[in-house]
């Protein structure tokens, strides 16, 4: 009995709660992926009513990513951002750019808590990420611009009921997935691969109006940011 006491205590000990909230007025899919080989969490996503919240658990060694999938049909179950195969649960799928992202890894390096919001892959909503009562430098990271409103023309992505509206915004490796924007090959060195270079450089409008996020692969001084906590809140919109 004890030794059952003891192994529900580590495990209560063990868990890393994430508080996912919609602050945009109408409902968001969220999708959830596990990085290497890591289970999703809630099977991958569920359906969140606008500023409504749900916390999902894990252990803390998981490791992943979260973003909200706009609108969607449920009757196809298509999302038109962030679809991860025309269904409600992504089940181990990711989401299609353009998307915003926020990415974490508990208990990397030196025990520390690695997290982020991305826009790599693009942006499609506000997002941001925030430990509750962590130990350490731990700050809450924010993409609280509306990019899509910012958007260069040659980036939109159209959706809507009629295709009316901007509903995302590509990055420049999304959009054209070159050697240049995605920095891989003769690119693919932090000194080689420069957004000042490039034609369409959603970079620098990314790193304007998000100073905090990822803006392109090698944005890692300004952009990753580490904690220790049981609690992190995770918010879109």
């Amino acid at each position: 009995m004890k030794f059952l006491i003891l192994l529900g205590a580590i495990a209560m000990a063990s868990a890393v709660d994430f508080e996912i909230q919609n602050n945009l007025p109408g409902a968001i899919w969220v999708g959830i992926l596990g990085n290497g080989g890591k289970a999703p969490l809630a099977n991958g996503g569920f359906v969140l009513e606008a500023y409504a919240s749900r916390t999902v658990s894990s252990d803390d060694q998981w490791a992943g990513r979260f973003w909200a999938r706009t609108w969607c049909d449920p009757n196809t179950q298509h999302c038109q951002t962030g679809d991860c195969g025309n269904r409600l649960e992504c089940a181990g799928n990711g989401g299609a750019p353009p998307v915003s992202l926020a990415e974490i890894t508990l208990r990397g390096w030196q025990g520390q808590d690695f997290y982020d919001i991305s826009l790599v892959d693009g942006y499609n909503v506000k997002a941001s990420i925030e430990p509750i009562n962590g130990n350490g430098d731990c700050k809450a990271v924010r993409c609280a611009t509306e990019i899509n409103d910012i958007c260069p023309d040659d980036l939109k992505q159209a959706g809507g009921d009629h295709g009316e509206y901007t509903v995302a915004c590509f990055s420049s490796c999304a959009k054209y997935n070159t050697d240049e924007y995605c920095c891989r090959g003769n690119w693919g060195l932090p000194t080689t691969c420069d957004p000042n270079t490039w034609a369409v450089n959603s970079a620098t409008v990314f790193k304007q109006a998000c100073p905090d996020a990822y803006s392109y692969a090698y944005d890692d001084l300004t952009s990753t940011f580490t904690c220790v906590s049981n609690h992190y809140k995770v918010t879109f919109g």
